[in-house]
């Protein structure tokens, strides 16, 4: 069992997919830290507020003991208050649009030259088939053969 978990291990795609989980993860903090750190300060700033993510609507009661703002969206998620974030919602959103419009980009640019490059190569064939072939010269130990046959011939 361990030999084939070890072929299925070392087996390309599965390789590939580990090191595109790693590369997604690291891209997704990246956009992460554009949509949480740009984008929605500004995005909230149209909006009247400097923090987008504390746009929330509160559901239920604040417990008894609950010392903290009663803006702090994280501090009011903490002490179990329901709440229906749709600031957080709208910031993972746009995390969402942006990753999308990001990978749409890169597969457009992929298939354009895969494209581009399945048209040069056809037409690379096209120009092959089109080319006449010259024929192979004939092999000098041939034309001594024919020589030596036409000799015979003339001598009857």
């Amino acid at each position: 069992m361990l030999k084939e978990f070890k072929a299925f291990i070392m087996r390309g795609n599965v390789l590939d997919l580990a090191i595109a989980v790693i590369i997604g993860a690291a891209f997704g903090k990246i956009v992460t830290s554009l949509t949480d750190d740009v984008l929605m300060p500004i995005i909230g700033k149209v909006f009247g507020g400097l923090d987008f993510s504390s746009y929330f609507w509160r559901m239920g009661a604040v417990p008894a003991g609950y010392v903290g703002s009663l803006t702090d969206y994280a501090a009011l998620k903490k002490a179990g208050v329901p709440l229906l974030g749709y600031g957080a919602f709208a910031t993972q959103l746009v995390n969402f649009v942006i990753v999308a419009g990001i990978i749409f980009m890169i597969l457009r640019v992929v298939n354009r030259t895969a494209a581009l490059i399945e048209r040069e190569t056809a037409r690379l064939k096209r120009e092959e088939d089109a080319t006449p072939v010259a024929p192979a010269p004939e092999p000098v130990e041939i034309a001594l053969l024919r020589e030596i046959r036409d000799e015979l011939k003339a001598r009857g």
